[in-house]
């Protein structure tokens, strides 16, 4: 079973995308902002990272530069999710490292769809 951590600010929408993917059959960690998600990361070595873009105490930005500037962590797949679609944003959540953004709002069976064909791309 793969292991997920999902880095969301807002409550609502961190526990319905744990509650989605819990249901999918993954485990799932949860971080309320980005420091924590770094934190998380290090402690966790997820297979997966979904992390909105604007947090508190770091921003999405900042926490994937973060992770894929540590060598045990760089391999570990970062998907974005964010309301701002801007190709600014896009192309910026690009150059940190991310594999993919993601624009909220979206489907549960979306997302669950997105993350298994991202872990199946990474072998996991």
């Amino acid at each position: 079973m793969a292991k997920i951590l999902i880095a969301e600010d807002e409550r609502d929408i961190r526990d319905l995308v744990a509650f989605t993917l819990r249901f999918a059959g993954f485990e799932v960690v949860v971080a309320s902002n980005g420091q924590e998600a770094v934190e998380l990361a290090g402690q966790e070595v997820p297979d997966l990272i979904l992390m909105d873009v604007r947090m508190p105490r770091l921003t999405g930005y900042d926490a994937c530069r973060t992770i894929k500037a540590d060598p045990s962590l760089r391999d570990i797949p970062v998907v974005f999710l964010s309301a701002k679609g801007q190709e600014g944003e896009v192309q910026t959540g690009m150059e940190v490292g991310a594999e993919e953004y993601l624009l909220k709002p979206f489907a549960p069976d979306q997302l669950t769809e997105r993350v298994r064909t991202i872990l199946s791309k990474y072998g996991k």
